[in-house]
């Protein structure tokens, strides 16, 4: 899937926070075939963008001298006001092969949580994939309705992934399991006390402390 996305190239020594103020977000264009380029674009279509295609999917960047298939590499957060602060895409090769992450879609219900079994556990959020620009998915699926016991496991290596797509993780890395409530274990009864042998232990001690009485 690619996207359309608006840009302008920008004169280094403006001024970021001008920029922002007025409604666009600073950003740079590189890659390994491409000269670095100083753009902005406007932040509501930039953000508009990244909601409906996420980091995954190939952005086409217009008005340049000529149009640049890119990927979103690196977005910079305003911790404060949330807003996007900076943007980094790379440039990528047409008939290359390419490697970045691409996000997991969890579908579908797990058994073991409709039972009351346990839940569900995401262990992994992404995956880091090899293909050429034009294979690259948005998301890659999860189904978790196979999930039926309390010992269930998706790893890497049961992914369904699309023709000429590699998955670069270790194909035993877990993708999800099954956390299991275990309910606490019953606190052991106390020892029961023998009394006997603590008054036979008492009474030698008072003869002890008598004897040394004496003179």
């Amino acid at each position: 899937m690619t996207i359309s996305l608006a840009v302008a190239e920008r004169d280094q020594s403006q001024n970021n926070e001008a920029l922002r103020t007025a409604g666009s977000v600073p950003a740079n264009v590189y890659g390994p075939k491409q000269e670095p380029i100083s753009i902005a674009v406007d932040a509501k279509a930039l953000r508009k963008v990244l909601d409906e295609a996420g980091e995954s999917a190939i952005v086409q960047l217009t008005g340049l001298k000529e149009a640049i298939e890119v990927l979103v590499k690196d977005v910079d957060f305003d911790p404060v006001k949330r807003g996007i602060r900076h943007v980094d895409f790379y440039a990528i090769e047409r008939g290359k092969d390419m490697t970045t992450n691409v996000p997991l879609d969890f579908i579908g219900e797990a058994p073991v949580e409709k039972a009351g079994i346990g839940t569900v556990s995401q262990i992994l959020h992404e995956v880091e994939v090899t293909c050429r620009p034009s294979n690259l998915p948005a998301k890659i699926e999860v189904d978790i309705t196979g999930m039926t016991e309390e010992h269930s496991k998706i790893s890497v290596a049961d992914l369904v992934v699309p023709e000429g797509v590699v998955v670069e993780n270790d194909t035993e890395d877990a993708v999800a399991v099954v956390s299991v409530a275990r309910e606490a274990e019953e606190e052991t009864a106390p020892a029961e006390v023998d009394m006997d042998a603590i008054e036979v232990e008492e009474k030698g001690k008072g003869g002890d402390a008598e004897e040394g009485g004496e003179s």
